[in-house]
């Protein structure tokens, strides 16, 4: 689905503050650290708390493996200042409907700075402008309003709310469905002078958005 732009391990989108590039191995001891965090891993649908040690460099192997196959687009957060210091993972992964589903978690001392929004955006500006596609989704659980805000700021609209097989929770949970139409983006882009009209908020940004987390181990 992804284009050959996207499966070359040079492949990067810069923004105001961060830098999105491919997981290395060398990220190994930051994911394990952050995605770990109970408050992070609890709100995601796979990753599981504790993080298993010997579960990250497969994670990132998988993660870069599919990046080269086209199958999916995961990226690592990091401050452009520091390409090297990961602080989180977005990423969209591919559906039968044919349209691309959003996730994203960042490590709890990097809440609060609005760098899930910046984060989101960016990649959804990647989606729509290399891809014919008409919508992006995204879904995030009913407790987790910061990364509702996320979503609602990037321009996302609620369809609706549904119970959801969260594998590493252990069961069904209360989940919010939101979706992106190529329209509203595009009226988004062009309302604003530089791009989004919504800039980054101080609200506590959080984990993550939905089943197959194309970011999440």
């Amino acid at each position: 689905m992804f284009p050959e732009l996207t499966r070359d391990d040079v492949f990067r989108l810069e923004t105001r503050r961060l830098w999105l590039r491919w997981p290395r191995m060398a990220d190994a001891t930051a994911i394990l650290r952050q995605a770990g965090e109970k408050a992070v891993a609890e709100m995601t649908a796979s990753i599981p708390h504790p993080y298993p040690q010997d579960a990250v460099e497969p994670f990132i192997f998988a993660m870069r493996k599919g990046n080269a196959l086209g199958e999916h687009l995961a990226l690592a957060i990091t401050p452009r200042s520091k390409p090297n210091e990961l602080i989180g993972m977005i990423g969209a992964h591919p559906q039968a409907t044919g349209t691309p589903f959003i996730g994203y978690w960042l490590g709890t001392q990097h809440w609060g700075k609005g760098h899930a929004t910046e984060a989101a955006q960016a990649l959804i500006d990647t989606l729509f402008t290399l891809l014919e596609i008409p919508a992006v989704e995204a879904d995030t659980r009913v407790i987790n309003p910061a990364s509702r805000r996320v979503l609602e700021k990037s321009g996302f609209r609620q369809e609706g709310s549904f119970l959801k097989s969260l594998p590493a929770r252990g069961g069904l949970f209360p989940c919010e469905q939101y979706r992106l139409d190529r329209s509203t983006w595009s009226a988004l882009k062009s309302w604003g002078a530089t791009g989004w009209t919504h800039a980054p908020g101080p609200e506590v940004e959080a984990i993550e958005a939905g089943s197959g987390e194309p970011c999440l181990a």
